[in-house]
């Protein structure tokens, strides 16, 4: 692949709290290799502004390996840029070419405040998890992978719904800045297996409620959700949730 440089225009969004208003700022950068991540770019960015006496871009990162979900970025429209099934951190600048301008913004959902520049509070995430997100074991010694037989199509699907990262894409994508895929990976990936029985019909009532507590939107099944999800969440698992919701609330006379 070939490598080569170029010369960018940054609009960044820049707040220094949640009181504040905040505004875009325009920075030029050079000399950017292709072969850079996005991050990497926004480190050459801030080195600089550091050496010129000025603020650094705050951000959010920690893996950088497409796994911990929190390089949150508004690019050009679209949550985590223009790579289909892809995360901030993974986005290497071979997607731009010299001379382009890109907008960078924060996720914009009120359940996601802004805490400084691109950096969002996604603790609802943390306390919709909270509120039923785990199951109950015996403690003492790890239980035999092969131990409990479970059918291979239910183990992929909860496998899949699994890989949510937590991100927060569906949110910022959702025009009613819904939680409902998020929500309902978390859901069925235990609905599906036999060790999220015990807590089943619990689990998703006290999440679902949690989720209203913190101030989402309501789904209207436009799959934009879907279509940025960086690892590809279906919105089948939306579907279920909904029954798994129903289900919990029939009381069997």
């Amino acid at each position: 692949m070939e490598h080569y440089t170029m010369n960018l225009t940054l609009k960044v969004w820049r707040q220094k709290n949640n009181q504040d208003k905040g505004r875009f700022e325009t920075y030029q950068v050079k000399n950017i290799s292709s072969e850079m991540s996005f991050l990497e770019m926004f480190d050459v960015l801030n080195e600089e502004l550091i050496r010129e006496g000025k603020e650094p871009i705050a951000f959010d990162h920690d893996c950088r390996e497409g796994i911990c979900g929190m390089c949150s970025m508004y690019i050009n429209g679209k949550p985590h840029g223009p790579w289909h099934a892809n995360t901030t951190c993974q986005l290497h600048m071979r997607a731009y070419k010299d001379g382009d301008t890109i907008v960078v913004e924060p996720w914009r959902a009120n359940a996601f405040p802004v805490l400084k520049d691109l950096v969002v509070d996604r603790s609802s995430f943390d306390r919709i998890i909270q509120a039923g997100g785990y199951i109950s074991v015996n403690t003492g010694n790890a239980v035999d992978a092969n131990a409990i037989p479970i059918e291979k199509d239910k183990a992929d699907t909860a496998f899949a719904a699994a890989a949510c990262i937590g991100c927060g894409a569906c949110v910022a994508a959702c025009k009613n800045s819904s939680a409902m895929l998020f929500l309902s990976a978390k859901v069925s990936h235990l609905a599906l297996l036999p060790q999220g029985g015990p807590e089943r019909k619990g689990r998703v009532l006290n999440m679902v409620a949690q989720m209203d507590r913190e101030g989402f939107g309501a789904c209207t099944n436009t799959g934009a959700c879907e279509a940025v999800c960086p690892k590809e969440i279906s919105i089948t698992n939306i579907a279920r949730l909904n029954a798994e919701y129903i289900g919990a609330g029939l009381v069997v006379e």
